[in-house]
Formats: structure tokens, sequence, C-alpha cells
């Protein structure tokens, strides 16, 4: 192993690769199930606010977690020291497993598929360029326009190296990069102040992030919303027609219905979406896709955290429920084949399955067309945070860029707009979908279990009757 292999940062003097293959062997030989998951992160971020730089930040971290698994029971510990002791200590809270309970499944699929580069972006630009940029978007987004009162801009970058070792002899290696630019502004006109942001980001290096066209149209793009928000009214409350855009609108997609089709969920009965395989859960035309084997994607990876290589799952096919996400532990006890969608946030976790980029596919309609048809309701363009209840499908969701809609046009902005609904629901109210289906721009980031995760989402323009709207009018 040469010291400019990444995997030296997981192996050293205390373990080497085939110390970490039998010491697994030997103590998840009673298992079911499980691995040892090494992984070692650099992470940094800048924050460029009020006209200087206010924060700096590097952390370097390594560690592992051991995870067993007998029948429905895991046993999990972790440790910041990787070495042949810390493992066999952390080994001994397996012991209050039963022993295995049957025929064990078959390790992942190998695969030698790269989605995204293994340079880390941390190391190639200077600290001093990270900075000028940072402070360059300030002072060109202030000079945008006089009412612009207020500037924030970060930037964020990670790289890790995580190594999957089986008690079965599979090994697999994977190093993701990820990075994030965000401008948020504050436009104040009248003593009235209003908000706008627009961030984009991939497991890519910070070349694109750089690129002159992609910060000037996230400095337009932030500004412009906060200029709209400044003439917005109050918004309508009652039950309406609501156009969705594309792209991050998604979002709604991934709360209402995406966490309800789990596997986790459905095999412990507790979705709104459980037992329903083959039953028609949304309007003809929906389909809706997982994919976390998009090039560059911010969801993306080219193994989930079990080794599974990951892929296109289908969720639901003209409407139809075809399959749930799932991880190897849901998989095996629901009998079905992992997707590729077990996934944990740092070594620190064990997974669970999590979606990756999730998103509705295209239809045939003219956006225009599907505006037109609309006597009054809202549009909602772009939409902050989201939660949703697993059991009822429930979701509410606040839009930080919407507007009026009336006789088919375009009207006045309007501010303090909720939509309130159910996933199970949602989607049979479906009346429209454009043939403009887009992804988000690389910001999402999805919390389950207290474990948070880079996930990306996406659809088409989207005709939806009867939502409820939260308003302040």
């Amino acid at each position: 192993m040469t010291p400019t292999d990444p995997r030296a940062l997981l192996y050293g003097e205390t373990l080497s690769p085939e110390d970490a293959q039998r010491i697994t062997a030997d103590i998840l030989t009673r298992c079911d199930d499980g691995e040892l998951y090494l992984q070692h992160s650099a992470s940094e971020s800048f924050v460029f606010d009020d006209g200087r730089l206010k924060a700096a930040d590097y952390a370097r971290d390594s560690g592992f977690g051991l995870r067993g698994v007998s029948g429905e029971m895991t046993g999990f510990a972790h440790a910041n020291e990787i070495s042949e002791k810390a493992i066999r200590r952390a080994g001994e809270t397996l012991r209050l497993l039963d022993p295995a309970q049957g025929t064990k499944p078959a390790p992942p699929l190998k695969s030698n598929r790269h989605l995204y580069t293994d340079a880390s972006p941390l190391d190639l630009v200077s600290f001093e360029e990270k900075v000028a940029l940072l402070q360059r978007i300030d002072a060109i987004a202030r000079a945008k326009d006089p009412r612009v009162a207020q500037v924030s801009a970060s930037l964020l970058g990670s790289w890790s190296v995580v190594e999957i070792v089986r008690p079965d002899g599979f090994v697999a290696t994977d190093i993701r990069p990820l990075v994030r630019l965000n401008v948020s502004i504050v436009a104040e006109a009248g003593g009235r102040r209003e908000t706008g942001s627009f961030g984009f980001g991939g497991r890519y290096l910070y070349d694109r992030l750089f690129d002159e066209g992609a910060w000037q149209r996230a400095i337009d793009e932030a500004v412009r919303q906060a200029l709209v928000n400044l003439d917005s009214v109050d918004a309508p409350a009652g039950e309406m027609p609501v156009l969705l855009g594309p792209g991050w609108p998604g979002v709604l997609l991934h709360e209402a219905v995406g966490h309800g089709l789990e596997g986790d969920f459905n095999r412990k009965g507790t979705s709104a979406f459980s037992g329903r395989i083959g039953e028609r859960v949304a309007a003809p035309g929906v389909t809706v896709v997982d994919d976390g084997s998009l090039a560059d994607r911010r969801g993306s990876l080219s193994i989930d955290d079990e080794g599974t290589p990951t892929g296109e799952t289908v969720l639901i096919e003209d409407g139809i429920l075809k399959g749930y996400m799932q991880d190897r532990l849901n998989a095996r006890l629901m009998g079905v084949a992992p997707t590729g969608n077990g996934r944990r946030q740092s070594y620190q976790h064990a997974p669970m399955p999590r979606m990756t980029n999730t998103f509705m596919r295209g239809g045939a309609e003219d956006p225009a067309g599907l505006l037109s048809r609309m006597k009054r309701g809202i549009f909602a363009k772009s939409f902050g945070g989201g939660q949703v209840d697993i059991v009822s499908g429930r979701f509410t969701f606040s839009c930080t860029e919407a507007y009026l809609v009336e006789d088919g046009r375009l009207g006045a902005p309007i501010k303090g707009a909720t939509l309130i609904g159910d996933g199970p629901s949602v989607l049979t109210k479906v009346e429209g979908i454009g043939n403009d289906m887009a992804l988000d721009e690389g910001v999402g980031v999805c919390g389950k279990g207290g474990q948070s995760v880079p996930a990306g989402v996406g659809q088409p323009t989207l005709l939806v009757g009867g939502l409820t709207i939260g308003g302040t009018a």
C-alpha cells in the first residue's frame, strides 16, 4: 500500500486490511449478517456574513462501526480508534445477540463503478481563494440593488474514505467528495425585510462552484427571490389547486411519500403504504423512482453503506405501488432483494433504509398549459422546511416563493403560505404532469432517526387539485 492510497488513512501500524478481515470473520461468525465499517473523513466550512468572514472550520475524524445482526436484533458499537483491540472490545457487545437464525444472506454484488472523482476537494483550492470567492459574492450581491441589506455566503466541502469488511470475505471501498455553495439575501424597503436564498452542489470538486457563471446565477436567484418577497401579499387560506414548480419542490414528494416507502416502516406496518404493493396509490401517469446511481449527484453513492451497489428502484409506476427502498436487514426479513438504500450518517451510526435521489418522472404536458387550466389557486416555486408523520402520512410545508393564480395567470407573490395534506392522497390528486422534469440544485439534507445524510429530489411541474393552504389572510 503506497502512502498515496486513501486506504492508508484507515489502516496503519495498529491494523492491516488482512487483520480487519480476520477479526471481522471471527467476531461475526455467530451472526446472520453484519459488517465492520471503517471511515476517515475531513470537512471544512466557511461562512461570510455581514461583510466579513464569520467562521472558518476544519475537522478530521476516523473510526469504525461494528454491527452484528441476528434475526430482527441488531448489535452495534463504534469507536474513534481503529485497532484490533478496539474492534474486539466492541465485539463484546455482540455477545448479547442470539445465535444465527438460519441461512446467511449472500454478500453484496461486487462493483468497480465510480460515480464521482476520488480526489479531495479540500486540498485543491487554497484558503485564500475560498475566502476571496465569498468576499466577491458578498460585494457583487450588495451592488445588485440598493434594497439588499444583508448578504450571507457559505462554502462547505467534505471528503470521506469508507471501507466495508464482511465476515464472508467481501470488502468494498468508496471515496466520497461533497461540496456546496449557498447565498442568502435579506432585502429591505419601507421598513419591511424579506429573504431569498439559492444554493447548489454535488459530489465533485470546487471548480464547479468557482465557475463564475454558476455563482453569479446563485447571487441573481437569491437577490431576485428576496426582492419578489418584498412585494408579497398575505397568502389565502383554504382548499384550492396548487401548481408545484419543477426541481426543488420535489422535496414535498420526498417527505410526503418517500419516507413512507422506506422498507423498515413497511416491514413494521407503520407506514401508510404498508401492505399495498400492487395497489393504486397515485393518479395514472405518476411514476416515482429512487436512483442513487446518477453521476455526481448529491444523493448518489457508488455503493451504499453496506456495500450494495446503488441503482434505480421504481417505487410507483403509472400510479401503482411497485416496491420499497431496502437495506439488507429489512430486505432479508421481507424476502426481497436489497436496493442499495442502506445508509448511515457516519461510522458512529448503524445503517437504515434511506432515500438517495428520489424524483417523479416527467409527463407530456406543457407547464404553461397546466397554469392556464387553473381558475384560482397558488403556484409554489420554492419550499423551505417540511415535516411528515409516517403513520398517517400527514405533512406540512412552508413556501419560500409562491404566487397567486387567477384565471390561468400568475398574480401577486404571497407570503406565509403553508401546504397541508397527506402522502397517501396527494398523489391521487395529481391532475397534470409537465414535460419539464428537473432535479434539484444539490442542497438537500434528509433527517431520519437522528441521522442526517445528503439527498436529492426532483419532479416536473405538477398540477395538484385540492391541497389545503394554511395562509395569513
